[in-house]
Parts: C-alpha cells; sequence; structure tokens
C-alpha cells in the first residue's frame, strides 16, 4: 500500500526530469556553443572556450547597430501599445455597449491574422511615407497587431477594480488625467507589466515585418542572426547572438512571472 504512492512520484518525477531535458537539452547546447570558437581566429584556437564570441559581437559594428534597432523599436512598441491600450481598456471596462464582448473577440481574431496577408500593402504604405528601414516603422507595425492583446490584457485588470474606485476619485475633485495617473495606473501596475510582456515579446521575435521593412538599413537582431548564415558560418557567434537576444525576455519573464496568468482572465 505504502509503495504504490512512492512509486507513482518517482514515475511522475522521472517523466519532469525528461521533460526539463528535452526542452533545456538545446539550450545548453547553444549557451556551451556560445563560449566555443567554432573557426578561430588569430590569437584564438578553434576549439577554445572563452568570450571572444561575445566580444565580437561588441566589435562588429552591424551586429551593434541591430541591437540598438531592436531595442529602439520594441521599446516604442510598448510605449505606443499601452499609450493607445490604456484608455481604451478603460473605456471597454468602464462604458459597456451592445456587442462590446464580440469586439474584444473580434480584436483577438486580427491579431491572429497572419502577418503576410498585409505585408504587402504595408510596405506599399511605408514606402510612400518614408517609414522603411526605419525602427520607428517596425514598431508601428507591431503596434497594430499587439494593441489588441494589450487591450484585452488592460481591460480584464480594470474591470477587477470596482467602480467606486473611480467614483470616489472624481468626487475628490480629480478630473480624468489626474485619476489615470495618480490612481488607475498605480492600481492596475501588474497588468500594465503584463501587457508590457506580451508587447514586448511578440515584437522582439517578430520576423516577417522586420525583413520586409528593413531592405537596406534598420535590420535588427533578428535579421542579424539571419545574416550571420552563410557558405562558412560562424556557429559560434550565431549562438552567441542567440543567447544575447534571450536575454531579455528571460529577464522579463522573471519580473511579470507572478501576474502572467491574470492576463487571460476573461470576463462573462
Amino acid at each position: 500500500m505504502t509503495g504504490t504512492p512512492t512509486r507513482a512520484g518517482l514515475l511522475r518525477l522521472c517523466g519532469c526530469l525528461a521533460l526539463a531535458a528535452f526542452v533545456l537539452l538545446p539550450l545548453v547546447q547553444a549557451i556551451v556553443l556560445s563560449f566555443t570558437a567554432t573557426l578561430g581566429a588569430e590569437g584564438v584556437p578553434q576549439g577554445s572556450i572563452g568570450l571572444h564570441n561575445y566580444i565580437n559581437i561588441l566589435r562588429t559594428p552591424d551586429l551593434r547597430a541591430s541591437i540598438g534597432n531592436s531595442v529602439t523599436y520594441v521599446l516604442l512598441n510598448v510605449a505606443f501599445c499601452l499609450i493607445a491600450g490604456l484608455p481604451a481598456a478603460y473605456g471597454l471596462a468602464r462604458f459597456g455597449f451592445v456587442g462590446d464582448r464580440h469586439f474584444l473577440l473580434f480584436l483577438l481574431a486580427f491579431r491572429v491574422t497572419p502577418p503576410v496577408v498585409l505585408s504587402l500593402p504595408i510596405f506599399i504604405l511605408f514606402a510612400r511615407v518614408g517609414l522603411v528601414n526605419s525602427p520607428v516603422g517596425i514598431a508601428l507595425v507591431h503596434c497594430v497587431f499587439n494593441l489588441p492583446i494589450a487591450i484585452w490584457i488592460l481591460e480584464s485588470f480594470i474591470a477587477a477594480i470596482p467602480r467606486s474606485f473611480d467614483e470616489m476619485a472624481f468626487v475628490d475633485g480629480h478630473s480624468r488625467t489626474s485619476f489615470f495617473v495618480r490612481f488607475l495606473i498605480p492600481a492596475i501596475a501588474p497588468g500594465i507589466a503584463v501587457a508590457a510582456f506580451f508587447c514586448f515579446i511578440f515584437s522582439w521575435v517578430e520576423v516577417v515585418f522586420a525583413r520586409i521593412l528593413t531592405v537596406t538599413a534598420g535590420k535588427p537582431i533578428t535579421q542579424a542572426i539571419s545574416a550571420l548564415f552563410t557558405f562558412r558560418t560562424d556557429w559560434g557567434l550565431v549562438m552567441a547572438m542567440t543567447v544575447f537576444s534571450l536575454i531579455p525576455g528571460v529577464l522579463m519573464i522573471f519580473l511579470v512571472r507572478n501576474h502572467i496568468a491574470r492576463g487571460f482572465v476573461i470576463r462573462t
């Protein structure tokens, strides 16, 4: 009788370990390769272990520029989504109208539209207004696709706050702007962090518009990694760029890990 639960527990533990090994093994291999000189260079023999690949990232102008471009358009995308998404989410949460739930579902349906469907008209439009090869152009396109997620997440957090919270602030003489800045934003700070996380991640890993809208300049880190694949690929440098690109996402997950689940609550 006492052996059965123990055996079941061991089986579950083994299953968890096997799953962890399956998931983490490619990552461990990538990290090891990122510290390995796969091609070798002057003073760095092939197969040696060190920080030379990461030093090469800092020494290569194109790779440095790609990191700066990615950070720029991702931060702009997050800012645009939060600035536009917070008022929209507040309106949906506080001022109900016929079909408001269907409108939220419509927003999510637009989010799952394949980006390649809109790539040609967006490229033509942005070429006419001079936003091709610019991080601002990529940020605006990503905002179009990430804004529905931001609205959906923020609306669920705002809806969880009683309406009396708003009324007390207005009775005290606060304007709508003052209420937003001094009361609402601090109250839903975890929701803002979750929305920023998803907007950040979806923008950081997106490759379709990043490839189409950066023909000659403004290439992000994803395009820089793709350009490293040549006839004689330096796999150590590729893995170093890959590991470097994972760091922001890991930090964001660590910061919002306790609030992510709440971002998927849907009111009925």
